[in-house]
This record gives C-alpha cells, structure tokens and sequence, in this order.
C-alpha cells in the first residue's frame, strides 16, 4: 500500500507538470502566430505603398494611362494589391494562424491570397486600354448596380467566415471588391489618389458587417460618380491628363 501511495504522489504531479507544459508550448506557439500574422498583414502593406508610389510615379494619365510592360505592371498589381487587400484580412489571417497554431502557416496563407489578386491582374492587362470618359462612366456606373447586388452580398458575408485557405479567401474577396476594384480600373489604374480612396473603401468593407443603411448609399455614391463622369468629366479629378 505503501508503494502504490507513494507511486500516486510521485507520478501524479508530473501529469500536472505535462499538461501545463503542454499549454506553454500552446500559448507561445499562437502568440508567435499572431505575430506573423500582424507582420504580413500591417508590415508587408506598409513596403508595398513605398514600392507602388515610386512604380507609379509620372505614369498617371488618368483614362488614357497605359499600363507599362508586362513586368512593369505585375510588380506594380502585387504591390498594389498587398498595400490594398492585405490590411483588410489582417482578421482571417489571424483566425488561420490560430486554427494552425504554427508561424509557417501564414506565409503560405498570404502567399495564395496574393496569388489569387495577381490572376485578377493578369485579366486587367490583357483587357485593359485606354479608354475615353464616356467607357470609364459606364464601367463605373455598373461598379455600382454591382455593389447592390445580392451576389456581391454573398462574397462580402463569405470574407467574414472562417477561410479554409488563402486561395479561397482570396476569392471569395475578389468576389466582394470586383465592383471597387472595376471603379480603379475605369478611372486609371496608376492613379495614386483613387488607388487611395479604393483601398480604403475595400479596408472598410473587409472589417465591418453588411450594412444597409452603409452599403447601399455607398453604392449610389458610385453610380451617381459614373453618370457625373458621363456628363461633365471635367469635374472629375483625375480623368485626364494633368497639365
């Protein structure tokens, strides 16, 4: 009895020492996950602005700037689209991590989110032009009938589930910016000024719920933009080339 008493007091506190050790390990693992999680999602964005302003410096002609060379644009599209969509999945990326609870799990996440954006940049190089006001109206115009759709609503509700991987993420978000990201398109890809005003909506869109009382004036925004661009172009900044 002696010896099974003193088996219980020598073996149950190391069970004890185990679990807690175990629950370290836990913590410190999805610390370090949160970290990198922060760093990719706010340091990353903050290298890609510097790098796309440089990029598109002197190349903003308003509607009719072309969009460089191959290479040129897709160095410029991955900045672009880090500094814009990064900060906004600052949220999923974090829940990824933590679902993982390892810091190698988020390179590969961010990696495939960007990856999905730099198909959506290949599509705008091999269909985008310079295009007169009156395109640029239009597109802008079915940016907004787009933002009030129901499908636009699906994607955005699917940016705030739980993401399965960055390549899903990536397009169900594709799926919830199409219509801003059209609107950048019609008004010129290298405009640094609508570049900022776009990443902001996305930001915005990405971290609050749907809203009616938000999104819908949002949309009219838009499409009230396009028919302003349609009429009177020349109240809109940026359109054409500056003097």
């Amino acid at each position: 009895m002696r010896v099974a008493g003193t088996t219980a007091l020598v073996t149950c506190p190391n069970r004890g020492i185990g679990k807690a050790r175990g629950s370290g390990v836990t913590t410190k693992s999805s610390a370090a996950a949160t970290a990198a999680a922060l760093s990719a999602t706010l340091g990353l964005p903050a290298v890609a602005w510097v790098t796309a302003i440089r990029l598109m410096n002197g190349m903003d002609m308003g509607v009719a700037t072309g969009l460089g060379s191959f290479g040129f644009f897709v160095a410029l599209w991955v900045s672009m689209m880090a500094a814009m969509m990064l900060p906004g999945a600052t949220p999923a990326v974090v829940r990824y991590a933590h679902s993982r609870g390892r810091v190698r799990a988020v390179p590969t996440f961010v990696a495939s989110y960007l990856a999905v954006w730099t198909l959506v940049g290949l599509v705008v190089y091999a269909l985008d032009r310079p295009h007169e006001t009156m395109a640029a109206g239009a597109l802008v115009i079915a940016a907004g009938v787009y933002e009030l759709s129901p499908l636009k609503n699906h994607f955005r509700r699917r940016c705030h589930e739980r993401a399965q991987s960055g390549f899903v993420f990536g397009l169900s978000c594709v799926g919830s910016s199409l219509g801003l990201m059209l609107t950048l398109v019609a008004l010129g890809v290298m405009s640094l000024t609508w570049m900022s005003v776009i990443a902001v909506l996305v930001i915005v869109q990405k971290l609050l719920p749907v809203r009616t009382a938000i999104d819908v004036p949002l949309a009219l925004a838009i499409v009230g933009l396009g028919i302003l661009i349609v009429i009177a172009p020349s109240s809109v900044p940026g359109l054409t080339p500056p003097m």
